[in-house]
């Protein structure tokens, strides 16, 4: 998989280098409320929108899984509870005197396991 990533990444950027290298060109870029006029090359500007595409694309999934990654704190701060209760309940029984006490049954459970009638005839 090292591999294949490490390809598909020299791919990306011979397709870059070569972008870049083809699209020299400069454009006048403004932005129309500011008086500002940025003179750029092609290549630069389609990168700027690249890179800035991809951070609003990481900044969305950030936000959208929010509410995901509070639910898991809560389920965690939850289990912690539980095993701590756990614990607790677990040395209680312990040091309760039935624990020490030996086991006894008071009745007989049938069985439910059928023997087999040895007066009955073979099937």
């Amino acid at each position: 998989m090292r591999i294949v990533s490490r390809v598909v990444f020299l791919i990306a950027a011979g397709g870059l280098i070569l972008f870049s290298v083809s699209n020299r060109e400069t454009v006048s870029v403004a932005f129309w409320p500011l008086p500002f006029i940025a003179d750029l090359p092609l290549y630069l500007l389609c990168l700027f929108c690249l890179l800035a595409g991809g951070l609003v694309g990481v900044g969305a999934g950030w936000a959208v899984g929010h509410r995901h990654r509070r639910e898991l704190r809560a389920l965690r701060r939850r289990i912690t509870a539980l095993k701590r209760e756990l614990t607790a309940t677990q040395s209680r029984l312990e040091d309760h005197p039935a624990a020490r006490a030996p086991l006894t049954a008071t009745r007989q459970l049938p069985s439910l396991v059928k023997e087999p009638d040895p007066a009955a005839p073979p099937r």
